[in-house]
């Protein structure tokens, strides 16, 4: 799962990137509502955190443009302001929740996980194929009783799969979703994930594989027991 963290204090955001990559988010920061804004155009996000006061563009602008171009994700503000009517004026500008700083990492990655299970697809999707299924609290595949931990990137590559049900996904497709389309990464690492896709769906004991359509993409396939 990607999400957009937008805070302008340098220290909080080191600091806010690394739990939610440790709870196993994949995690673009932007230092200003501007970045933000054209991360948002160029990336799909399943969820966005905004700090309200930031340069150049504040967080309520973002929010209130994100809305009117359709972009429908969940969006957590957070301030450091605590009085009822700055809540309410995020809260009618379209955000979804408000986090006043400071703030526990436990409560913070608590909304997270309510906002996005309950968003709009999210809660009927079944991360299933064949004879194994994904974990999203722990990022962990599992197939029968085994259970395979995947990194924050694998896991949401794997989902992709998964979610595509057997349509082809191209190199291109994952940099762009899972890496981000001004990622300074070469295609390769594409590769090199789902080598590690594959090893640990052998070590889960599955029985699906990750095949390969030359010049057309990557797809699930199950195989015959």
């Amino acid at each position: 799962m990607r999400l957009l963290l937008a805070e302008d204090e340098l220290e909080l955001s080191r600091a806010l990137v690394a739990i939610l990559e440790h709870a196993g988010y994949v995690v673009d920061a932007a230092p200003d509502g501007e970045e933000a804004l054209y991360n948002l155009d160029i990336n799909d996000y399943d969820m966005a955190i905004l700090d309200i006061m930031m340069p150049k563009v504040d967080g309520l602008t973002v929010l209130r443009r994100m809305r009117e171009q359709g972009i429908g994700i969940p969006v957590l503000m957070l301030s450091a302001k605590s009085e009822i009517h700055d809540r309410v004026t995020g809260l009618d500008a379209g955000a979804n929740d408000y986090l006043t700083k400071p703030f526990a990492a436990r409560e913070l990655l608590a909304r997270i996980r309510v906002l996005t299970r309950t968003s709009a697809g999210v809660a009927a999707r079944e991360l299933a194929f064949g004879d194994f299924t994904l974990d999203e609290g722990a990022s962990q595949l599992v197939c029968d009783e085994r259970r395979v931990d995947l990194t924050a990137r694998e896991f949401q590559m794997m989902e992709m799969l998964v979610t595509a049900k057997g349509s082809k996904i191209s190199a291109d497709a994952f940099m762009r979703k899972v890496w981000g389309s001004l990622a300074d990464v070469e295609t390769s690492v594409v590769w090199v994930n789902l080598s590690n896709l594959r090893k640990k769906l052998a070590a889960a004991g599955s029985d699906v594989r990750i095949q390969a359509l030359r010049g057309v993409g990557y797809y699930l396939e199950e195989g015959d027991g």
